[in-house]
């Protein structure tokens, strides 16, 4: 059908997201095997993916999930341990399934490898359950292994429901009504009612076409039928509602267990939800009375208040001796209400806690939707400084009001814009620690990963873009910087490794760090190879920080064996060129025996910045205004030399000066004065020597395209107000190529 190719890319998203969830659950199991927490979120995860792909009939997921769910149902009822090779299977099927939703997304066929290895992974799973529970190949149809899965949860299922129903009619009543646009959010309430036919009998069921208007005033688009069924399963109230879980906030759904009347249902209902809020003394009261389980079945005539009291008191006593204690639990067992009237209490306590925090609910939007926005916003903000330019020419006190206000505006929606795109490097963090237990435990080390400032924020496509320069770092760290456990231990040092991720803001950028208490890199190694591979003349003599930088060099490695994390001299120089295309620089400090940690520095958006205007002759340049200290006139008589290099003596301190002018060239009119841009870029200062200045503005940057690729310096351009080309400088860049061409260090910020 046409809606599926709306709503499946929408299925598989929610599903990708539901298993990086799911992962970061094993990863806690994996510390504490006996999280029930976590052991919620992976069955429930598993649960809701084989749930959505059953309504759109994809049979290869749904059956495979199935038999995991199956396996991650006994371990959550305590039927079998949750051990660290269940763990790792559990990794495995959720690659799996991972790579199902790949082949729905490119719309392919299940091959013939993925076939096998699904079947592998079920025999594995098939160990873990005994013979009456146990499922075979994934190829099973949907009827088949659903059937299976209720008949191995029939006694789950018969202590979920009532004692006093066990000798009434086995019949569930559905009563549902599908709201008009539920067709226009691209649901098919007939494979909503299919699949509830997979998990028993539907005995009976009327259409409700009350709400079908006369033909001239129908609208195509609308749907308004609803359906009473009569439902024959041996299956809980929760799992019929499940059914419907996609569509719950566009239909009206009762579920009546068997036993139960239509109309005692709906009147419990209208009694709840007609609550007169005028007894009590203000809308806080109203909504936190409303809110409570024993308010609402006092308020609906279930029980009395004495019976809420009594039974409070026994709850009180039970979490005493710390057993679980339930309020609704125990007014079930004490026969106060029926379970079924506190199903009906919690499902609507539920639909007012969901009411009272719509604020705070998410929309889903698509990226480049997103990415649009911030394109027109760049726009408006170019638009503006060219209409504030001709304000100020036009010396129109009342204009330039207006346009003051106009711009205060945009700008504001300019933040507000950006902020959209910022997502936290929690979710990139994540990721890793998947990758840690991968590769630790190929390497039969065991590494303990430390994760800080993972609520820090960057724009999401400098979050997209550092995911593979952080893997490479990740297990470069685990393969060649932590040592073997014997080794750790000859050297004093505990036999499990520490590995920690650290990210915070600072200076308009974001930093990321990789850190590592390992063997520290080997620099005379380094020197030796780089030596015998001709990147350095044998006589050099390098700092530190010079032979860090030799291992970024295309094919660099000192590892005499390869790997299969690393060794082959390919993964450091992707590093190093992703990280640039990012506008960013990495940095490496190691000891020797102490351990590395390298230092990734990025922008915090790729699209607009508050920058710093300044000229050479006719050519105007910006630098991001994060990175600008001060600003301060050229002297003759304050600028001292030093093997034909200029420094300036600022405030007791040296700065060294780089005189865009010759760095770029520039053939241009020069001007009388000069001034000094004092630049703080990564903890190093440095002064930019031009002619004038020009002033802070909002700069759009915009790529410089393939033929200017090869400019070095230059991070990209933005258009001024005036019309004019401005060049964004990419200052980490412009100082590296001033180290390497003069030779010399920069001085460090004291």
């Amino acid at each position: 059908m046409d809606y599926l190719d709306d709503v499946i890319p929408m299925f598989i998203s929610e599903s990708r997201g539901l298993l990086e969830e799911m992962e970061s659950s094993l990863l806690a199991l994996q510390i504490d095997p006996n999280d029930p927490e976590a052991m919620d979120a992976v069955f429930r995860a598993a649960h809701t993916i084989k749930g959505s792909a059953g309504i759109f009939e994809l049979e290869d997921i749904v059956s495979f999930t199935h038999i995991a769910e199956t396996v991650l149902d006994k371990a959550r009822s305590k039927m079998i341990s949750m051990t660290e090779e269940l763990i790792s299977l559990f990794f495995e099927c959720s690659d799996h399934i991972s790579h199902l939703l790949d082949l729905q997304a490119r719309n392919e066929d299940l091959g013939d490898d993925a076939r096998a290895y699904g079947a592998t992974l079920v025999i594995k799973l098939n160990t873990f359950l005994s013979e009456d529970d146990s499922t075979s190949h994934p190829e099973i149809n949907v009827s088949e292994f659903q059937e299976t899965q209720e008949q191995n949860n029939a006694d789950i299922t018969e202590a979920r429901l009532d004692s006093s129903t066990e000798n009434e009619s086995e019949e569930w009543h559905i009563s549902i009504r599908f709201d008009k646009c539920v067709l226009q959010n691209g649901m098919d309430p007939l494979s909503f009612i299919r699949y509830l036919n997979t998990l028993g009998e539907i005995t009976y069921m009327m259409v409700i076409d009350d709400e079908l208007p006369e033909l001239e005033g129908l609208n195509p688009e609308y749907c308004y039928f609803g359906y009473e069924i009569r439902f024959k399963g041996k299956v809980s109230k929760e799992k019929i509602e499940s059914v419907f879980e996609f569509v719950r906030d566009d239909c009206s759904l009762r579920i009546l267990p068997p036993g139960s009347l239509l109309q005692d249902y709906n009147k419990l209902m209208d009694e709840v939800i007609h609550e007169d809020k005028d007894e009590l003394y203000d809308e806080v009261s109203w909504k936190r009375k409303r809110d409570r389980l024993g308010d609402i079945l006092i308020s609906c005539g279930a029980i009395t208040q004495s019976e809420l009291n009594e039974s409070l008191k026994l709850q009180e006593q039970k979490i005493d001796a710390h057993e679980p204690a339930f309020l609704g639990d125990v007014l079930v067992e004490e026969k106060v209400v029926r379970k079924e009237v506190v199903e009906v209490a919690l499902d609507k306590q539920k639909n007012l806690r969901k009411s009272s925090t719509k604020e705070v609910q998410y929309v889903r939007v698509q990226a480049d939707k997103l990415d649009s926005l911030i394109n027109l916003v760049g726009e408006l903000v170019i638009g503006s400084a060219s209409i504030s330019n001709l304000a100020r020419k036009s010396r129109d006190t009342v204009m330039l009001e207006a346009v003051s206000g106009v711009s205060d505006l945009i700008e504001e929606i300019r933040d507000d814009a950006m902020s959209l795109r910022m997502v936290e490097i929690g979710e990139t963090f994540s990721r890793v620690r998947r990758i840690v237990r991968s590769a630790s435990r190929d390497l039969a080390k065991d590494i303990d990963l430390i994760v800080r400032g993972a609520d820090t924020e960057l724009d999401k496509s400098v979050v997209e873009k550092i995911n593979d320069p952080l893997t490479h770092l990740i297990r470069n760290s685990v393969d060649h910087g932590i040592e073997e456990p014997s080794l750790r231990k000859e050297r004093g040092k505990p036999e499990k490794g520490t590995l920690t991720l650290n990210a915070y803001h600072e200076s308009g950028s974001i930093v990321i760090e990789v850190s590592d208490d390992g063997g520290g890199l080997n620099r005379d190694k380094i020197l030796s190879k780089a030596k015998e591979k001709g990147l350095v003349d044998r006589s050099s003599q390098l700092s530190d920080e010079e032979v860090w930088k030799l291992i970024f060099q295309p094919g660099f490695s000192t590892v005499d064996q390869v790997s299969n994390l690393s060794g082959r001299g390919v993964g450091m120089d992707v590093v190093r060129k992703n990280i640039e295309q990012l506008r960013g620089t990495i940095e490496i400090e190691s000891e020797t025996d102490i351990g590395s940690t390298f230092r990734i520095r990025l922008p915090l958006t790729l699209a607009i910045i508050d920058g710093f205007l300044m000229t050479i002759g006719d050519v105007q340049y910006v630098v991001p205004l994060d990175m600008v200290v001060q600003c301060v006139e050229l002297k003759s008589d304050t600028v001292e030399k030093s093997n034909d290099r200029d420094y300036l003596n600022l405030s007791g301190k040296v700065l060294p000066l780089v005189k865009l002018r010759e760095y770029f060239e520039s053939s241009g009119r020069k001007s009388r004065r000069q001034n000094v841009v004092v630049i703080n870029a990564a903890g190093r200062k440095v002064g930019l020597v031009v002619d004038e200045l020009q002033g802070e503005l909002q700069a759009v940057i915009k790529p410089m395209g393939s033929v200017f690729s090869h400019l070095r310096g230059v991070a990209g351009s933005t258009i001024l107000g005036s019309g004019e080309v401005a060049l964004v400088l990419d200052v980490m860049t412009l100082i590296d190529d001033v180290e390497q061409q003069e030779n010399f260090l920069l001085a460090k910020t004291g």
